[in-house]
């Protein structure tokens, strides 16, 4: 009820509002739409404001995507940080501290159109659409990189505004409302569901699927994680999709295995939603199904195969012999079934040296790893032949990864990882990485 009273309130102030609204107007959408939005950065009642917001949001969304794009071009330049008066700013503060002087140097700092967002963000279906305008600038920035500032405004705020205390943790079944299993559908990133019949079988009763949810966006899961229910670590992710649910008399399962966590909303790419967000999910499962009680991903390595052809290239491992060496420098070993069959050792080492020791800054190179390992998880066990989708042999050839959950060390894992940048890793996988098989 809570949402629906929101939205009709936003909606009655646009309508009270209209009737107090100027429109000015200045030959053309674009120019017109520019001079729309100086006028909500004056002095505006409520009402006006919200009215006004709703026309510059209807507006904008009327345009196509190089109309769009203009408009952000044409908003980043009319509303970006005034340089010289951010120096004087600066000026005054350093002679003399105080109060008022850092004041007005933040006011400089901010750029206008952090606070043209936040009005604009008033509107209905403005937030919807401020994470759509960060989405454009994302795809447009190698093209145009003046607009990186004004990106990185949109992210400021985003990050704010989708701070994880406000999200809402949900569970999704085939009574979820049709509007948001579609987009279960369509947002799904890492194994494609092939339509409702699918969708039925991975929301059936060994199944459990979660989504979180912001209250601006009620009909769009930001993220959502889907859950299978099984006896012991699994290790085959097209088998994992294609079993039946248990039969009446069989063994109750133990292990809660992830199998795929879909980051929905390319808007807020970059945007952390926390740690712990696994560990929410096992709570509720667990809350749920006490006899549960192995919590682990089976999780992809979508960036094992750029780093393995860079490495041959650069810098071999001493542990490969030449037979090995000469198979991986073949360009079509990954498709060849026998080929990476007989390379199965050498990759195996390979995979777990890359997941241990490949790193960005202080942190994993492979992004999957990155957010397990920040939510306090494990690199327990590497599968060979886990995925023989065509993706998953161009990724990874094949391999999958399970990241175990244990309740006991997730915190201190993550705190492990967040200060020292320590990989918590099972001794299996530390002697593959290591050469030992």
């Amino acid at each position: 009820m809570a949402r629906v009273s929101v939205s009709n309130m936003l909606h009655a102030l646009v309508e009270l509002g209209r009737h107090y609204l100027d429109r000015p107007t200045s030959g053309g959408v674009l120019p017109t739409l520019v001079l729309q939005c100086r006028e909500l950065v004056s002095v505006h009642g409520e009402a006006s404001g919200t009215a006004l917001a709703s026309e510059i949001v209807g507006a904008y969304r009327a345009l196509d995507e190089d109309g769009r794009l203009e408009a952000l071009r044409r908003l980043n330049r009319e509303f970006a940080t005034d340089e010289e008066t951010l120096v004087e700013a600066a000026k005054r503060y350093a002679s003399a501290p105080g109060d008022e002087a850092y004041l007005g140097l933040a006011a400089a700092i901010e750029a206008p159109r952090q606070e043209l967002f936040r009005r604009l963000n008033m509107a209905p279906g403005g937030t919807a659409a401020i994470v759509e305008m960060r989405q454009l600038l994302l795809s447009a920035l190698r093209d145009n990189p003046d607009l990186k500032p004004f990106e990185r405004d949109l992210k400021h705020l985003l990050s704010s505004w989708f701070n994880r205390g406000f999200l809402q943790f949900e569970r999704i079944d085939w009574r979820t409302p049709a509007v948001i299993l579609e987009k279960l559908i369509d947002y799904e990133a890492v194994h494609e569901i092939a339509g409702w019949d699918d969708l039925r079988r991975r929301l059936a009763e060994d199944r459990r699927c979660f989504g979180f949810f912001h209250p601006a966006l009620p009909d769009e899961p930001l993220i959502f994680v889907e859950v299978a229910l099984t006896n012991g670590l699994a290790g085959q992710v097209q088998e994992l999709l294609a079993a039946s649910p248990d039969t009446p008399g069989a063994d109750k399962p133990d292990t809660a295995i992830f199998y795929s966590i879909s980051n929905c909303q390319e808007g807020l790419a970059g945007i952390s939603f926390g740690n712990f967000l696994i560990k929410q999910v096992a709570d509720a499962v667990q809350s749920e199904l006490p006899h549960i009680t192995r919590f682990a991903t089976l999780s992809p390595i979508p960036g094992f195969r750029r780093w393995l052809d860079e490495t041959l290239v650069k810098d071999t491992p001493d542990f490969l012999d030449d037979e090995e060496i000469e198979l991986l420098q073949r360009s079509g070993w990954r498709d060849n079934e026998v080929t990476r069959q007989q390379l199965k050792s050498a990759v195996m080492r390979l995979c777990a040296s890359y997941l241990t020791q490949a790193k960005r800054g202080s942190r994993p190179l492979d992004p999957v790893a990155r957010f397990h390992l920040g939510n306090g998880a494990r690199i327990e066990r590497l599968n060979w032949a886990a995925d023989l989708s065509d993706r998953g042999i161009e990724q990874s050839a094949g391999i999958m990864v399970n990241y175990l959950y244990d309740s006991g060390e997730i915190v201190s894992n993550h705190e492990a990882y967040v200060r020292d940048g320590e990989i918590a890793t099972s001794s299996a996988v530390v002697k593959l990485a290591a050469g030992r098989s």
